[in-house]
């Protein structure tokens, strides 16, 4: 496993902790308001990893996860996310990205997973 798949695998691991944090907090608020245990199992983390992840991608380039790895996510042609590459990249990535990913192991490249492909996003590392 080469160093920048593992910094992924690190900024993904703390974007988790802190969206069930979040997660966490939003809930007991939420289950006043609706009652379906499966919205509480399903709909509520995902909107705030979802969320939480558009917001950050969206300001900054980068969620708390991507900072402590010492990541950012770039456009592929160099210039600003767009809105559409975030929801692409989120998409793709929580639906049919792990069916590529084991079909196709072996070529990608750490910077550019089939998810960054799919959003013409990619990671890069970022200089000490």
């Amino acid at each position: 496993m080469d160093k920048l798949l593992k910094k992924r695998g690190k900024a993904f691991a703390v974007d988790l902790m802190v969206s069930a944090a979040v997660t966490a907090a939003v809930e007991p608020l939420l289950r006043k308001k609706i009652k379906q245990e499966w919205v509480h199992a399903l709909i509520t983390p995902t909107a705030v990893f979802w969320g939480l992840e558009y917001a950050q991608l969206k300001t900054c380039g980068q969620t708390v996860g991507h900072k402590a790895a010492g990541i950012k996510i770039e456009n592929s042609d160099g210039g600003e996310l767009t809105d559409e590459q975030i929801l692409k990249r989120v998409a793709h990535r929580d639906s049919v990205m792990a069916l590529q990913w084991f079909k196709e192991r072996g070529q990608e490249t750490s910077a550019q997973m089939p998810h960054d492909r799919y959003a013409h996003t990619v990671v890069r590392e970022l200089d000490k």
